[in-house]
């Protein structure tokens, strides 16, 4: 850990990205919450990393917005300096079955779950090259790997995800820069709602699994455990892919 730098995690008012945010506050990294219209989770989150002896901001963007980078990055950094960690957490869904699915929910999906975590990325691994670490996860999906019937925009922009971190992390990793991503299956959070019972049948652990344990996998990730783990894919599914 870098302690001179501070961690970004997008969409951490609630569910996954609000215990990434606690597990890294955990680790020492001072954390920028953002949210996009949820405040009063962010400042629940804050206060909670604030009560354990952590230090945490939050910030609101929406990340689809493509001024949204700079924002959160400028605003992050004058409270916490250069930011050294990114999760690019955020993502939204708009299910519909492909024919009868509009360019806006489409265009929506893929543009919060897909070019934010771009333009995110983008911005972070100018000060992550030049001070030769970093730490960059995004969140993807098991749905990125298997079919999921109405979920054709969800499952591209995650696909999609994943091979934008092989990508990078090849191109970044040697200014010791790591690019990975997590790939949640069947997760206790508001975003699964209404998709449980089909995916819970396809579970060998035969259960939903919980946001600390994905939160887990990224604290890893992020660790100086992890310097040599790079470009990969780490699925937490209860067994699902398998």
């Amino acid at each position: 850990m870098n302690e001179k730098g501070c961690a970004l995690v997008t969409g951490a008012s609630r569910g996954i990205g609000a215990a990434t945010a606690r597990a890294l506050a955990a680790d020492g990294w001072p954390v920028g919450v953002n949210y996009r219209s949820d405040q009063e989770g962010a400042e629940r989150v804050v206060g909670e990393i604030e009560a354990a002896g952590g230090r945490a901001f939050a910030l609101q963007a929406d990340v689809a917005d493509r001024s949204a980078a700079d924002t959160l990055f400028t605003g992050l950094e004058e409270h916490f300096g250069p930011v050294l960690v990114l999760v690019n957490n955020a993502g939204v869904r708009a299910d519909g079955l492909s024919p009868q699915m509009e360019d806006d929910a489409w265009d929506r999906v893929l543009e919060t779950n897909l070019s934010a975590a771009f333009r995110t990325t983008r911005r972070a691994l100018r000060t992550m090259m030049r001070e030769r670490f970093g730490r960059v996860v995004n969140i993807a999906s098991v749905v990125g790997q298997r079919a999921n019937p109405g979920q054709a925009n969800y499952a591209a922009s995650k696909a999609g995800l994943v091979a934008f971190t092989h990508t990078v992390a090849a191109e970044v990793a040697r200014r010791s820069v790591t690019v990975n991503a997590v790939a949640p299956g069947l997760i206790d959070t508001e975003l699964t709602e209404g998709i449980g019972d089909e995916m819970l049948r396809a579970i060998p652990a035969r259960r939903a699994g919980t946001p600390e344990e994905v939160a887990a996998c990224v604290r890893f990730l992020v660790s100086d455990d992890a310097s040599y783990v790079n470009g990969t894919t780490l699925t937490v599914d209860g067994g699902m892919t398998a």
